[in-house]
């Protein structure tokens, strides 16, 4: 294989968490007096620490979310997974043919630590990671599209950046790969191709991405 470590986007890539995160996230903005749809939270937060919430609508109306409103958003998120959650058809088979060839991988994504146990948890992938292979948003001080978290967990896992390869389903996850000098595969499954533009390749369905990297 052409890299020495695969760095997983967790939401969307791992975890089919996007639809439902999404749907709860546009409909408590919209509660909040804050009109959001399912397609504006898509554009303007998928891939993104729940700051980015926090600096648009202030940036937008001049106003500020409830004090509660992380806490409040991740438990219905959590209880929406424990009910609705599955892992990204093919991912375990991905997963099994790395550690088959050897090849290390983490997951770096701008939720908590907290949201990526809740869904590997769910959705069994727990088995597949390790605490020294997750990285969060919470673990940097600036989220993507900052190159920062890509950069922190290539260092924790020892290898060089330019070795690594990044697997995102988001525009400003991919923003933040290549800031880090990392090559990027777009996966469009929900994500249309040129929304992902500058990534160093594409695919629609996990079976694929094996074929890229080698």
């Amino acid at each position: 294989m052409r890299y020495e470590l695969v760095v997983f986007d967790n939401d969307g890539v791992l975890v089919d968490s996007e639809p439902i995160s999404n749907t709860i996230l546009a409909g408590y903005l919209t509660e909040l007096g804050h009109p959001t749809s399912y397609e504006d939270s898509l554009r303007d937060y998928m891939g993104a620490a729940i700051h980015r919430v926090h600096d648009l609508i202030g940036e937008r109306t001049g106003e500020r979310l409830p004090a509660d409103f992380d806490e409040a958003f991740h438990a219905r998120v959590f209880a929406a997974f424990e009910r609705e959650l599955e892992a990204v058809a093919g991912v375990r088979d991905v997963l099994k043919q790395l550690v088959d060839d050897d090849i290390p991988y983490c997951v770096a994504s701008s939720g908590s630590h907290e949201r990526i146990r809740v869904g590997h948890r769910t959705t069994g992938l727990d088995s597949w990671f390790r605490d020294e292979n997750i990285f969060s948003a919470e673990d940097v001080g600036r989220g993507k599209p900052a190159p920062d978290l890509f950069l922190h967990a290539a260092a924790r896992m020892g290898v060089a950046p330019e070795r690594c390869v990044v697997v995102e389903d988001s525009r400003l996850g991919v923003q933040a790969a290549l800031a880090a000098g990392m090559d990027v595969y777009g996966f469009t499954a929900m994500t249309p191709r040129e929304r992902l533009a500058g990534a160093t390749g594409y695919f629609a369905e996990m079976g694929e991405l094996l074929g890229l990297l080698r």
